[in-house]
């Protein structure tokens, strides 16, 4: 991603100026919202070390896929992030929850992760501790492919003889 492009994020700064210096680690997210914009902006842009190392860790905690990290990163269109509300998670607190939604598309089926987000302040950086999916409307990009009709893949073949199969 070029220096002049806009954050993916949506701030409207440049990507240079909002989320690469955090995503690289050159300076630490100041807010629980920040850290929230830079996880988002690294999955556009295939950091996933990032979205892997600033996820809590311990006993109690569920360990992140990273393939499954990967592949949600790397199959994706990914078409902005809204954030709805947030609460706490500034630069003097020690836990803070961030509400948003990540639109997205995948095998041509676009899709909004709207998650309830929660953040802790850990040697002084914030980490993401646990998320709360909140159900959300799926739209098919483009019209459904009939059963009966030949498949998109070029085959020949019926869509339910080849592709379409379970």
């Amino acid at each position: 991603m070029s220096e002049n492009n806009l954050c993916p994020c949506g701030s409207g700064k440049t990507y240079a100026e909002c989320c690469e210096p955090i995503i690289k680690g050159t300076v630490k997210a100041p807010t629980a919202e920040a850290l929230m914009r830079a996880r988002y902006t690294s999955y556009v842009v295939h950091e996933i070390d990032f979205i892997i190392n600033t996820c809590e860790t311990g006993e109690k905690i569920a360990e992140i896929d990273r393939k499954a990290t990967e592949d949600w990163s790397n199959k994706s269109t990914w078409h902005g992030l809204k954030i709805l509300s947030t609460q706490k998670g500034l630069e003097g607190d020690d836990e803070g929850i961030v509400e948003f939604e990540a639109t997205y598309t995948q095998k041509g089926i676009r899709d909004v992760h709207h998650e309830i987000a929660g953040f802790k302040k850990v040697n002084g950086e914030w980490l993401y501790s646990e998320g709360m999916l909140r159900p959300t409307t799926v739209v098919r990009e483009g019209r459904k492919v009939g059963r009966n009709e030949p498949c998109p893949c070029g085959s020949g073949k019926k869509y339910k003889n080849c592709c379409g199969k379970n």
